[in-house]
């Protein structure tokens, strides 16, 4: 029973990561830049529910930021996904309360904000003003307000709803085993 779980695991975290990349680039106009709604970043709430799945989200935005060619993107802005998706898990070991929602919802929003927005200011060198961290604060801030409309308008949904569907409860009861 053990090996069918460790492979159901595995294939929901491969089935997550080829959504992922599959969102973004099909999104990519809004996707990629300084002002960006990435809607494949709901998807990061799973780990809330589904621990493994934060393993699938960052190789789904690691194939995503390939699309840039930007090594720095393809590190930097993949490390802020696994590492929002890896304490997203733990506040959804806290419960599944209104307070730990929001709080695993919060997590992509300040990594990516912090560390994607360092990425267009010093990678891609996206200063909107003359001082380096204004510029850094400005473009922290459009990925967070961008993370925010998308972790809490799609992705607190999503941990609302999905465990309503018995189909669905009855998935992520096999996938954690």
């Amino acid at each position: 029973m053990r090996k069918k779980n460790t492979t159901l695991r595995i294939v929901t975290s491969a089935v997550i990561a080829a959504a992922y990349a599959a969102l973004t680039v099909a999104l990519a106009p809004i996707s990629y830049g300084a002002v960006q709604f990435r809607v494949s970043e709901a998807l990061t709430v799973l780990p809330f529910l589904m621990p493994c799945t934060a393993w699938g989200l960052w190789i789904g935005c690691l194939l995503a930021n390939l699309y840039t060619g930007s090594i720095l993107d393809i590190l930097f802005g993949s490390l802020a996904t696994l590492l929002a998706a890896l304490l997203t898990a733990r506040f959804g070991k806290k419960g599944n309360t209104v307070k730990s929602r929001l709080l695993g919802c919060l997590m992509p929003v300040l990594f990516n904000a912090v560390i994607v927005g360092a990425v267009l200011t010093w990678g891609y060198r996206i200063q909107e003003f003359s001082d380096p961290l204004a510029s850094y604060g400005f473009n922290a801030l459009t990925v967070g307000l961008g993370e925010l409309g998308v972790l809490y308008l799609i992705g607190y949904t999503l941990l609302r709803q999905l465990p309503k569907f018995k189909f669905f409860r009855e998935f992520v009861q096999r996938v954690n085993q």
